[in-house]
């Protein structure tokens, strides 16, 4: 595992939002990612994770209940970073929707290129038991909010013409989201240049106008 793609989101807030560090996992929690990346949830085992780690299953869930605790604890690690991305970069935008927008945008972007390896886990969330989706889906929810409050806000303001706000947004989501699929760290366009390029799309997609 790429560990230089991961993050702890207490030294984030100190470094800003266009700073990534590594995160300091631990080690159950740091195998555990590998093994799901690798295999994918439902094929990789308690008993494969604890092999891997060097311990017993017993103390695997010693410290998780089950397997699904540690995908749970993942996923809340990557939320977490997501999360101050999106505060650090909400924090330095200017009022408008433009700048909103635009700043919600490079900073999912930045994460997703950054912290590919944890954020591809959402693919993973159809693996919760109903009330641990129930959660992701509310905090997921925490996370779309501003940028359908930006969209929604540049409508009013005439600023953007697009008619389908709300699609809008999920595209821009989805669009965003898609980059920790494929983005690979040393490649010919770095992370914050595809920051820049995607919240350039993402005005393109609501449809932005600039004044005459």
């Amino acid at each position: 595992m790429n560990s230089s793609a991961q993050s702890d989101p207490a030294a984030e807030a100190a470094v800003g939002w266009r700073e990534y560090s590594p995160i300091d996992l631990p080690i159950i929690l740091a195998v555990s990612l590998e093994q799901f990346i690798a295999k994918g949830y439902h094929a990789t085992s308690v008993r494969e994770i604890a092999r891997a780690v060097g311990v017993t299953v017993p103390a695997i869930y010693y410290h998780f209940e089950n397997k699904q605790a540690l995908l749970v604890s993942l996923l809340e690690k990557a939320l977490e970073a997501l999360t101050s991305k999106i505060e650090g970069a909400l924090a330095e935008a200017d009022d408008d929707p433009v700048s909103q927008l635009s700043a919600l945008v490079q900073g999912i972007a930045m994460y997703m290129a950054h912290y590919s390896e944890i954020a591809f886990l959402d693919n993973e969330r159809r693996a919760l038991t109903p009330e641990n989706l129930a959660w992701y889906i509310h905090a997921r929810d925490d996370i779309e909010t501003p940028l359908q409050r930006a969209v929604d806000a540049g409508v009013e303001s005439g600023l953007f013409q697009t008619t389908e706000p709300h699609e809008c947004c999920r595209a821009i989501l989805a669009m965003c989201q898609g980059i920790a699929g494929w983005y690979r760290m040393g490649g010919p366009i770095s992370p914050s240049e595809l920051a820049e390029r995607y919240s350039h799309i993402a005005l393109a997609v609501v449809e932005h106008r600039t004044a005459d």
